[in-house]
């Protein structure tokens, strides 16, 4: 505990301090359940793109043995070049955090005389797999901010709760305790003076 000068000044500022300290809690503990709630709910978006992208990658497997020779995939890929991932910023409980809005894809002409039928299909399932990773890769982005700030903030709450605002209670005591017995003193010299100088008069 800090040192402290047992004066009305240091007892009022610990009053003031104390005051500031309980006005900033309830603030600091309602930006923690909102932290808590969007945290909850970027971990489900998150799991909900992993099934998504795993059920997705098996629905891709059963078509991967319609591709002939290896130019077919390799053109496929190829036909899916990422032009721009397109991100959005939302603040919650004052962090700004990534969202996901799309991909673009580089444009390409297809001779859909020379390309096989299932390679259009093959095209849109890659690029839905593209979008579903960046949009994982962003949601992740979300999560590590959001779980940063949730643990910066639980921090502050605990520092108020258990060490501050309790800091300023003792100190409060101690002083008031203090300036009481000094009050005291002063009544009790006052006193002595006031029989000493009786007789005198």
């Amino acid at each position: 505990m800090a040192k402290i000068k047992f004066t009305k000044t240091e007892l009022k500022k610990q009053q003031d301090a104390k005051k500031q300290f309980e006005r900033f809690l309830p603030t600091l503990q309602l930006k923690k359940q909102q932290l808590q709630m969007e945290v909850r709910h970027s971990q489900e978006l998150l799991a909900d793109n992993a099934r998504r992208l795993a059920a997705f990658e098996e629905s891709l497997a059963g078509v991967a043995p319609l591709f002939g020779p290896e130019a077919d995939a390799q053109f496929v890929f190829s036909a899916v070049a990422v032009e721009n991932v397109r991100r959005g910023e939302l603040n919650i409980a004052g962090i700004t955090v990534p969202t996901f809005e799309g991909v673009d894809f580089k444009p390409m002409q297809i001779d859909l005389l020379a390309t096989d039928w299932y390679v259009d299909d093959a095209i849109v399932a890659v690029k839905t797999a593209v979008e579903l990773r960046e949009a994982k890769r962003v949601l992740e982005e979300r999560c590590a901010l959001l779980n940063a700030e949730l643990v910066s903030t639980s921090q502050r709450v605990n520092l108020f709760e258990k060490v501050k605002i309790p800091e300023c209670k003792e100190n409060i005591r101690r002083i008031g305790i203090m300036l009481g017995d000094a009050n005291t003193s002063a009544v009790a010299r006052c006193k002595i003076a006031k029989k000493k100088s009786a007789p005198a008069a």
